[in-house]
């Protein structure tokens, strides 16, 4: 038998060869990210003048956003409307989730890839599909009238903040599901198997075993769903009405038809904000659930 020795050299190529792969994505990745938000800080502190980039510097657009109450109901409607799509999408999704780590068995890839099937059709076809169930020569109010619930069809489906819930729910669902299967998949069935010998009921075993164990992922789930959900605009236009107008439609429209860079920037920067603080307390909160466990 031959011995060879082992070429101290390999590992260190094999690291280079990597960060060859990786670093041109990354840095072009990092460049682009670090330019877009400093391209929309800079324009925040812009006044107005027409141009693209404004001229002078200025606070003013900040101050506008504080002291205008229009903007405070609009954040307000915009958080309670993401904040109301994500309880949705997450008790929705936990079932699913749940049902897939536990009980998915063979089947479970196979769920797995329907559960990712939405991803291959475009977003804008999945909130058209809702406006068509919903509209009011559509598939639910036809529905309701030929069974007879509804003499004639009713307009209290489209144009409504439930209609804008119930189309981002169902749009954000796989985004909910795999975060909390992920942490489910991670929870050793003979805990579930033990406390059911030590007599623990089912209600209970799910309160003590499974609701710790998915408990990260409920968080991830939250804020994958709530950070992009609080600044959509798209499902706001469509299936929304005039009391659906959302922080996301108010800075399209900036950048749209009202022509104000830097004030569309100034509220892009201040949802920025408001998200990082959300995201920071949902963070101190998973620590300290950890901690205690």
């Amino acid at each position: 038998m031959i011995f060879t020795k082992p070429d101290k050299t390999s590992g260190a190529g094999s690291v280079l060869f990597r960060c060859g792969i990786f670093l041109p994505g990354t840095v072009l990745g990092l460049g682009l990210v670090v330019f877009s938000l400093s391209l929309v800080t800079f324009l925040a502190f812009r006044q107005n003048d027409g141009s693209l980039l404004g001229s002078g510097w200025t606070g003013s657009n900040f101050l506008t956003i504080l002291t205008d109450p229009l903007y405070a109901r609009i954040a307000l409607r915009s958080v309670i409307l993401a904040g109301l799509a994500t309880l949705a999408t997450v008790i929705a999704a936990y079932p699913v989730a749940y049902c897939i780590a536990v009980h998915g068995g063979r089947y479970r890839k196979l769920v797995l890839f329907l559960v990712t099937l939405p991803f291959w059709t475009s977003y804008l076809l999945r909130v058209f599909a809702w406006k068509i169930v919903l509209a009011y020569n559509g598939v639910l109010n036809s529905f309701l009238v030929g069974t007879g619930l509804l003499h004639e069809p009713s307009l209290a489906f489209l144009n409504t903040p439930a209609a804008v819930v119930v189309t981002l729910a169902h749009a954000y669902a796989p985004f909910a599901i795999l975060p909390i299967y992920t942490a489910l998949e991670s929870m050793p069935g003979s805990l579930l198997e033990a406390a059911a010998d030590l007599g623990a009921r089912p209600l209970t075993a799910f309160r003590r075993i499974v609701l710790p164990y998915s408990f990260p992922g409920v968080l991830t789930a939250i804020m994958v769903v709530f950070i992009p959900t609080v600044g959509d605009y798209v499902t706001p236009a469509l299936v929304g009405g005039p009391q659906s107008v959302m922080i996301g439609s108010l800075i399209e429209m900036q950048f749209g038809r009202a022509n104000d860079w830097p004030f569309g920037a100034a509220l892009s920067v201040a949802v920025m904000l408001v998200i990082a603080g959300l995201i920071a307390l949902l963070r101190k909160t998973e620590a300290g659930k950890e901690s205690r466990l």
